[in-house]
């Protein structure tokens, strides 16, 4: 049988702590973070578009993390 690893202390604070906050919050972080990029490419400062354009990924990321806590929780029979 396969020794199950647990997740360390650290980790549970951080779900803890993340599954207060709404799905919603990374959802407009990430159009905001697309529609200052494109004012900043509006604008001409074609690097910090490019830069605050990255962005949204990794918000929408956050989301699907955020939801899967909520889902899940952090450890199943913890």
């Amino acid at each position: 049988m396969k020794e199950h690893n647990k997740e360390g202390q650290v980790a549970k604070e951080i779900e803890q702590k993340t599954a207060q906050i709404p799905s919603d919050v990374f959802l407009w972080s990430s159009v905001s973070a697309m529609a200052v990029s494109l004012a900043l490419k509006i604008m001409g400062k074609n690097h910090t578009a490019l830069f605050v354009g990255q962005w949204a990924a990794p918000f929408l990321l956050f989301g699907v993390y955020n939801k899967i806590v909520k889902t899940e929780g952090s450890e199943k029979g913890d």
